[in-house]
């Protein structure tokens, strides 16, 4: 009979918080190999040295009494962060003369806020020890052993409009609404200054790389609060990319980089595509900035030369993780991995995992997995990347126990910068101990993807979406059975308001098996389950599932699966997220939806450079019998 491994608790759901683990081990390797600094994390400092600590000269303190002169809360919020003495003020100045000093670009930084805004005709007033600061000695005095008095009097007065609107040169042809500028609008100086800098890139993907913006004016009527803005653009001749160089790198091939870019001499302009090239060099992981200079003339044969500068980072690196449950005991993680192996950015990465120590005294009964990745961008061409690895296992989820070596080889290919597809080959052997006894199997398999991806930010998308669809046509060599799964999912994006402080977020999956007369002719690890963070949360990871007399689950041969988030930004950084999902299993190749289970939750996301940490609470809304009362995932990046 098979081993059945106790249900998994909610509480085993902190396992999810390796990811953090293994992420804070990369980002901050390169911190721990010499020597430490500190590190803010939610606004607190951590690995702090006293060296470190900022030693003011002369510290002198203030007491700020601030006066936005609004009761309109956006234009408050927006005078109150532009303000350094209203950030800082529990933080000393640096002398009397450094107060005067802040004081005076606290003006200026004000009257923009009040630009961005469409004000116009405010003023601010800063007084210093009961003093206006223009009445000020260059090198002031203030009386030591008190905090100075500091007030900040901002007058906004009245919002200001667009009035006319002008473009002119070889922008004439231009709608200025389509850059946001129509009269009546509210004449907020960025909208003016984007729709200037659009211009610019819009004239340059008519691939004139010379265009330039001649004239900006703006023109306030304080007796009828309107602006008139007149801006003028010369386009330049058209040109295609010419000679393009490369600068900076060391060891890694500098035609590769070229080819890799796709700046094809000859090929037309375009701003779009150079920013495209920059990122697609930047994922290669081995250059520690990218940057691509255009030449500021043409060149002789009409076209413009172009300089690809790089910095190389480190080529080595290796990291490690850990997590611990009370359900689970201790997960160890390693990884060392090396990024420009030949020259040309091929990678490799060699892994490993130990899990499940504590909770079993038994070697044997721990969890293992160990793996070597190899990837060779550019293999088929500038657009392709060649793929392989060989991976290890011994895994113990509810549903089954299993041994496995897969071993896998295949390339992607990028269409276009939304569309990608792949294909590979694949060799996996599993002895599994599950609902039907143990089995040994040895699967061949020919994946097959298609990618269609439009999403803003991978991370944390706002607009687009990203649909999926995938075959993997399987031989089972030693029970001699054909099978073949299939499966699609799609989810799409849309921000309300201009803010986007509200995202909608949706997705949808199903997937099923044909072939194989009985269910256990197909190995457990390809059968389907749901549950969990990466389906539907509130359950335990594969708890969703048909289950056979003995209430074991079994895995199915189709599911369908849906989520729905509303994504709330509080602040800049903090954000909620309630959300819904719902999915089912069923033991046929086509979802009879007989066993539907819905869960529903709220999350935290906190916003950061590599993408937002997410922590998610979720209960189940019709639980199995003895099944998971609530679950907690940690993550980075939101759940899809």
């Amino acid at each position: 009979m098979r081993r059945m491994s106790p249900p998994r608790s909610s509480t085993a759901y902190w396992k999810a918080a390796t990811v953090l683990a293994l992420a804070a081990s990369t980002a901050l390797g390169p911190i721990f190999a010499g020597k430490a600094h500190a590190i803010r994390i939610f606004g607190m400092r951590f690995f702090e040295s006293a060296e470190e600590q900022v030693q003011v000269l002369d510290p002198v303190n203030y007491a700020l009494t601030f006066e936005p002169g609004t009761d309109d809360e956006e234009l408050r919020e927006a005078l109150e962060n532009a303000s350094q003495l209203n950030q800082d003020q529990d933080e000393p100045v640096s002398g009397d003369l450094g107060l005067l000093i802040k004081a005076r670009d606290d003006r200026e930084r004000l009257l923009a806020a009040l630009y961005e805004k469409a004000r116009y005709g405010g003023t601010v007033t800063i007084l210093l020890n009961g003093q206006d600061i223009d009445s000020l000695p260059p090198d002031p005095s203030f009386p030591d052993g008190q905090a100075v008095p500091v007030t900040v009097r901002v007058a906004p007065g009245p919002a200001f409009t667009l009035g006319s609107v002008r473009f002119e040169g070889d922008a004439a042809g231009l709608d200025p609404a389509t850059y946001d500028l129509t009269r009546g609008a509210r004449a907020d100086s960025t909208l003016i200054i984007k729709a200037g800098e659009q211009i610019v890139v819009d004239l340059k993907e008519q691939s004139r790389p010379l265009a330039k913006l001649t004239e900006r004016s703006v023109v306030a009527d304080h007796a009828t609060s309107t602006v008139d803005v007149t801006i003028r653009a010369e386009s330049g001749p058209v040109a295609p990319v010419g000679a393009l160089t490369v600068t900076g790198t060391r060891t890694v091939d500098p035609n590769f980089v070229r080819d890799y870019s796709r700046l094809n001499h000859g090929r037309p302009y375009s701003p779009e595509n150079i920013r495209k090239a920059a990122e697609r060099l930047r994922t290669l992981n081995v250059f520690s900035s990218v940057t691509i200079v255009e030449a500021d003339q043409l060149a002789p044969d009409g076209t413009i030369p172009m300089n690809i500068q790089v910095s190389e980072g480190k080529h080595r690196y290796f990291g490690f993780g850990g997590q611990v449950s009370t359900t689970d005991g201790l997960g160890l993680q390693g990884y060392w991995g090396h990024r420009n192996l030949f020259g040309r950015a091929e990678s490799l990465r060699i892994e490993g995992s130990v899990d499940r120590i504590g909770e079993t005294t038994d070697v044997g009964g721990l969890d293992y997995s160990a793996g070597i990745l190899f990837a060779k961008p550019g293999a088929f061409g500038p657009a392709s990347t060649f793929t392989a690895s060989v991976r290890a296992a011994i895994v113990d989820p509810d549903a089954y126990n299993a041994k496995t070596i897969t071993a896998a080889a295949g390339a992607g290919f990028e269409l276009s910068p939304e569309d990608t597809v792949s294909v590979g080959a694949e060799l996996s052997w599993a002895d599994i101990d599950d609902a039907f006894g143990s089995n040994s199997y040895l699967t061949a398999a020919i994946p097959l993807e298609y990618v269609r991806d439009t999403r803003d930010d991978k991370l944390n998308a706002t607009e687009g979406y990203r649909a999926m669809i995938n075959a993997k046509p399987s031989y089972e060599i030693e029970g001699q059975t054909f099978f073949s799964s299939f499966e699609t999912s799609a989810s799409a994006y849309h921000a309300l308001g201009s803010e986007k402080r509200f995202v909608l977020a949706g997705k949808l999956g199903a997937g099923t098996l044909v072939g194989g007369d009985e269910l256990s002719d197909i190995p457990a690890t390809r059968r389907f389950f749901l549950g969990g963070g990466g389906s539907v949360r509130g359950y335990s990871f594969q708890e969703i599932s048909p289950r056979n007399a003995d209430n074991e689950e079994t895995g199915g041969r189709s599911y369908v699966n849906g989520s729905l988030e509303v994504r709330i930004a509080v602040t800049d950084t903090i954000g909620l997220v309630p959300f819904v999902d719902a999915g089912s299993v069923s033991a046929g190749t086509a979802p009879d939806f007989s066993d539907i289970r819905a869960g529903a939750g709220i999350g935290l996301r906190y916003a950061t450079p590599f993408g937002p940490i997410r922590l998610d609470f979720a209960v189940p809304l019709n639980k199995y019998p003895g099944g998971t009362d609530y679950g907690i995932y940690a993550g980075i990046g939101q759940s899809f």
